[in-house]
């Protein structure tokens, strides 16, 4: 449960750290479904109290002050301590309420996540799991910050009070239709898709950096058609056969079950294999609720790997 819905949490800290997450009036505004106006008298009236400003305008963008920093550090740490008290609570009860927060990447949230979902709560009907989705380092990052419980996100920089809880290695490869050039293929090189129309995913996935460093040092001239953030469109490009699609299994589940998509592992010198890693708070932050989750998540990558 939202500490904040809860009336743990006043207005003022909530709007300010809506302000600080989304970057600006505008977009907070857009979410309490207020006016912009409301939002900045509220920030100008905890700025007054306080006696000092919490952000300063850089380049049309919100910056925190040394204040805000302060204030956005304390108010993190609050916000936790108050959600855990909930859980905590609810958990008196036995597993029989409380709330996980969860990000993860778009590939995991596509298949592995609604799986996950599906059997936790045929055991824990009445956990709510709030699940976030967004890139890598931000599903890392939000595990740091306090904001949520666990993330999943692929070859992260995870910091030293972050816990790694299950890391599983998964290869790169190619998806193809069951009738594409490819398909019958056990495993690619790289070599193998030149000429291939590829496409790929863009310099905002960790994926992206990877695969353009290794094509980099093959130093051979590769045809791209397309570069994309979303996992969902590549794999309709792939269904269509726009072009080849570099991925991991992750989120192709559904469509290599139904043999709609076909995926070739690339065994290659030049391309690391991909981990995907499970991260968390440390253990004495963890609830029963979250840690319970967790536990299931971890069985479930383990079974990606096989």
């Amino acid at each position: 449960m939202d500490p904040y819905r809860l009336g743990l949490v006043s207005p003022r800290i909530h709007y300010f750290q809506l302000v600080v997450r989304l970057g600006s009036i505008r977009q907070a505004a857009e979410a309490l479904n207020a006016a912009p106006s409301s939002v900045s008298r509220i920030l100008r009236a905890l700025e007054e109290e306080l006696g000092m400003p919490l952000f300063e305008r850089v380049r049309q963008r919100l910056k925190l002050t040394s204040a805000g920093e302060l204030l956005l550090y304390h108010a993190r740490v609050s916000t936790g301590e108050l959600s855990r008290a909930w859980s905590e609570i609810s958990e008196l009860q036995g597993l029989r309420r409380g709330t996980v927060s969860v990000a993860v990447i778009e590939s995991v949230a596509r298949g592995l996540m609604p799986a996950a979902l599906q059997s936790f709560w045929s055991r824990y009907p009445h956990i709510t799991v709030n699940v976030h989705v967004a890139g890598s380092q931000a599903c890392c990052d939000a595990v740091a910050d306090g904001d949520c419980d666990l993330a999943m996100a692929f070859d992260p920089r995870v910091p030293r009070h972050v816990r790694k809880m299950a890391t599983v290695s998964l290869p790169l490869g190619v998806l193809t239709r069951p009738d594409g050039r490819l398909a019958g293929r056990k495993e690619l090189k790289l070599s193998d898709i030149v000429g291939e129309h590829l496409i790929l995913s863009d310099s905002s996935l960790t994926l992206g950096h990877m695969v353009d460093e290794a094509i980099n040092r093959l130093q051979v001239d590769l045809a791209m058609r397309s570069h994309t953030n979303s996992i969902g469109l590549m794999v309709d490009m792939a269904k269509m056969d726009l072009g080849t699609v570099l991925q991991t299994r992750v989120g192709i589940e559904q469509e290599i079950a139904a043999g709609t998509l076909h995926f070739v592992p690339l065994r290659d010198p030049k391309l690391s294999p991909r981990r995907l890693m499970l991260l968390s708070r440390s253990e004495k932050e963890m609830s029963d609720a979250a840690l319970a989750f967790a536990t299931l998540l971890a069985h479930s990558m383990e079974r990606l790997a096989r």
